[in-house]
């Protein structure tokens, strides 16, 4: 492949309606990507919607710079475990693996995004933790991951909940799960939408029962 750049400039925002993207061929056969943002060819930094066929597998690899993906559909798997849906795991740079599917599997997953730094594994999966209440009527929180420059963890809300426009130090990425949420500038993002906001959080209204994946502080 040659080198791709979708959404390249990380300072700017950016918007994917994930869903409505082609599926594109990966050099495995099987494998198929939705892009989100991409700056590269085959290595590459990316975020990604990845559908594996059933009975795929990824031959066995490195992620230099790390890998984090949370499990959309299906059950994906590897030598350390298996991941059903719900499931979010984080390869810390330098790690191996050879994952693949028996029945088939959708993933999100973010590559080439850790400080080399980050040598911890994650592996979390939400249905086994409870949700948090927050300062908003209607949003609850589930932590996935905290360090001093990044958090990540989902976010769900009941319809019409409503959230403002704050400012946000590093930035933040949201990722619709399911649901779908209305933007400040009236834009729509449906399920499988991503957004990516270098400076500010939040400024929506959820249409619908919704759940996020939201990352922060990163950008």
């Amino acid at each position: 492949m040659t080198e791709m750049r979708i959404h390249a400039d990380r300072t700017r925002n950016a918007v994917s309606h994930g869903g409505a993207l082609p599926w594109l061929p990966s050099p495995v056969p099987g494998i198929e990507r939705r892009m989100l943002e991409r700056i590269g060819g085959e290595i590459a930094l990316a975020t990604s919607i990845v559908r594996y066929a059933p009975k795929s597998h990824f031959p066995p690899h490195a992620h230099e710079l790390g890998e984090e993906y949370i499990v959309l559909e299906g059950t994906f798997a590897d030598e350390h475990g298996t991941y059903p849906v719900g499931t979010y795991v984080r390869n810390p740079p330098g790690s191996r693996h050879a994952p693949y599917t028996e029945g088939g599997c959708t993933i999100l997953v973010k590559l080439r995004q850790m400080p080399p730094e980050n040598r911890d594994r994650i592996c979390v999966h939400i249905h086994d933790h409870a949700w948090n209440d927050t300062e908003y009527s209607g949003r609850q929180r589930l932590s996935l991951y905290q360090s001093p420059n990044e958090q990540v963890c989902m976010q769900r809300f009941t319809a019409e909940c409503q959230i403002a426009t704050v400012a946000c130090v590093g930035g933040e990425e949201l990722f619709v799960m399911q649901g779908r949420i209305v933007l400040s500038d009236g834009s729509v993002l449906d399920t499988w939408g991503w957004l990516r906001r270098p400076a500010q959080s939040g400024g929506f209204t959820a249409l619908a029962s919704t759940v996020l994946w939201v990352k922060q502080g990163h950008l």
